[in-house]
């Protein structure tokens, strides 16, 4: 799990918009910025992709995230839960190389409850701008009942867009704490959410805690996993994998459990830890996870 601190010492990348395209394999580098709903859309020159800021609707307010997909037919849609410095250009990026692949994408702002928009600019803006301490509040509130709220409201507006393929199932990747909230949004839509996937999560396994992760899985019959680990968070928590894959078998869900030799921010490009080979090993075993249960 990201702990103040944590890379202390460690030179942090700044990237701008044409350096994150190179990175993500994307040839777009932005389009228009609009909020509420479908106001923003903008066809991405030589991409064929469509992309808006949009505004959706929670029991708990109004959550604002970015949405990005090809643009024309239907595909299949993913939820997009990011690290603790939350929506940026490095997740926009992210997002749009998933489109790319034929995916509608969503990158929520996870802290929509207490702010709206971008936060910071990428992680070293983060740490310099005391980030731990600043969004510490806004993280105590997600908690696996809030997100399992947020998961059911965004798969119901991802549904009844005219560019996702419901009849194909959802699949959700989350980076850092929003690892655990990939297993919370398939528990709470068990019936759309086919495939998740965990990125140097943290908190995937809370003995004695029935909304853990690991306690959920047997929950979820159908849906595929992926738990990609960081060799510093195994270091810190080598029984976590062990359980995980105990709890898999348990539930009779298909689960990769791997431990990757990157430390903890290893697939985001601008973390300090960012590891471009292993980085793309995950992205492979990632479309691999989707091209099976998705469809």
């Amino acid at each position: 799990m990201c702990k103040d601190g944590e890379f202390d010492g460690h030179r942090l990348p700044r990237f701008n918009r044409r350096q994150f395209a190179v990175l993500s394999g994307s040839a777009a580098l932005a389009a228009c910025t609009g909020v509420n709903g479908a106001v923003g859309d903008a066809a991405l020159g030589g991409s064929g992709l469509t992309e808006s800021s949009v505004v959706i609707q929670t029991p708990d307010g109004q959550a604002d995230a970015f949405f990005v997909h090809p643009a024309s037919g239907r595909h299949p849609a993913v939820v997009v839960w990011p690290d603790i410095a939350g929506l940026r250009d490095a997740f926009r990026m992210m997002a749009r190389r998933l489109a790319e692949r034929g995916y509608a994408v969503l990158v929520i702002n996870p802290y929509y409850r207490d702010v709206a928009g971008e936060q910071f600019e990428d992680f070293a803006a983060f740490r310099a701008g005391g980030g731990f301490g600043k969004v510490g509040p806004w993280r105590g509130k997600l908690t696996a009942e809030p997100i399992m709220r947020d998961a059911r409201a965004l798969v119901g507006w991802l549904d009844q867009q005219p560019s996702v393929d419901t009849a194909r199932g959802i699949g959700t990747q989350g980076y850092c704490m929003g690892g655990p909230f990939t297993v919370w949004t398939a528990a709470a839509v068990p019936s759309r959410v086919a495939a998740a996937a965990s990125f140097h999560g943290g908190g995937l396994v809370v003995e004695d805690n029935p909304m853990s992760p690991h306690a959920l899985l047997e929950g979820t019959p159908e849906t595929g996993y992926i738990f990609a680990i960081s060799q510093d968070d195994d270091a810190e928590g080598p029984e976590v994998k062990t359980v995980l894959r105990q709890a898999a078998q348990a539930a009779n869900v298909s689960a990769e459990v791997e431990v990757y030799p990157a430390d903890h921010g290893w697939t985001v490009p601008d973390s300090p830890a960012y590891d471009r080979t292993q980085a793309e090993r995950a992205w492979a075993n990632l479309l691999a996870l989707y091209t099976a249960q998705l469809g």
